[in-house]
């Protein structure tokens, strides 16, 4: 693969993600028992800060896909990780550009339990 099909794809994974991040639309957000066990109120502002994330910088997104954050809230520090799986969400997925043959998961979970 030459390097612009390379950044082209990288692109088109790194505007997937940051349509489903943006909107929890077009995949399974899931969370942990320590994100589920926040006050509802501090869950709802975390949604919001993974949604408005945009920090991605070569230290946090070394491929450019952004598909990993950190997110401080009332000095916790919780991630958040983008996986892609098969349409069965059995496997891998074979293409994470390809969203005919993707499930892209947010896992959104205290920094502790990663």
């Amino acid at each position: 693969m030459t390097m612009d099909k390379t950044n082209e794809r990288t692109a088109r994974i790194a505007s997937f993600n940051d349509a489903f991040r943006t909107t929890f639309r077009g995949g399974r957000v899931v969370m942990t028992q320590g994100v589920n066990a926040l006050p509802e109120m501090d869950k709802v502002r975390l949604f919001q800060a993974v949604r408005a994330f945009n920090s991605f910088e070569p230290e946090n997104d070394p491929y450019a896909e952004h598909d990993f954050g950190l997110i401080e809230q009332d000095g916790a520090r919780f991630f958040f990780k983008l996986d892609y799986y098969d349409a069965a969400c059995c496997y891998g997925s074979e293409d994470p550009a390809d969203p005919s043959q993707t499930t892209r998961v947010l896992t959104i979970m205290r920094a502790e339990e990663y």
